[in-house]
């Protein structure tokens, strides 16, 4: 029912949307600071929320493919709090943040829909959070398998995978190494 409750979500949040915006790899939706006026649908590809960190490292906030809302905590902002950076060649479809308020104000069903949805999103925030509270690369890796069952990424992206887990890419490898994993 969940996937299904999110497939109606995402499909509403299509008809509201103005215009599809295709990225390249590598290519900035948005920075933080820039005045928020759409939040996004992932159609195709992959968008990353990131925020800089004063060590230079990234700190990743979300890994948002295919049929994934991008930048719903800026509903209510007057300007985005992270970066979103385009991880591989993408394509997205704007919704224009007031035509998503007036649509929550007149479709309760939406409104439920956007709010068990945000209630999701609540829980894997806390999750995440969890996993980047915990002392070693062993236990983030743990942590992170258990949340992520069979999700174990492509050869080239399990830098992310450090990013997300809060580590240095040398510091998973290690890790995964020391296991005897082999990495993809």
């Amino acid at each position: 029912m969940i996937t299904i409750m999110s497939d109606m979500l995402i499909a509403r949040l299509s008809k509201l949307a103005n215009r599809e915006q295709p990225l390249a790899a590598g290519d900035i939706l948005f920075r933080a600071s820039d005045t928020v006026r759409s939040l996004f649908l992932v159609i195709t590809g992959a968008v990353w929320l990131t925020r800089p960190l004063p060590n230079g490292l990234q700190l990743m906030l979300q890994r948002a493919g295919p049929g994934t809302i991008l930048a719903e905590a800026s509903l209510f902002a007057d300007h985005y709090h992270c970066d979103a950076a385009a991880a591989a060649d993408a394509l997205v479809r704007a919704v224009p943040i007031r035509r998503l308020e007036e649509a929550l104000a007149e479709e309760p069903g939406l409104a439920r829909a956007w709010t068990r949805h945000l209630a999701m999103e609540v829980q894997r925030a806390r999750a995440n959070s969890e996993v980047l509270s915990l002392k070693t690369v062993a236990a983030r890796v743990d942590a992170w398998a258990a949340l992520n069952p069979g999700a174990f990424p492509p050869k080239g992206q399990w830098c992310q995978v450090a990013s997300e887990i809060g580590v240095t890419p040398e510091a998973l490898y290690r890790e995964l190494a020391r296991r005897g994993r082999q990495v993809r």
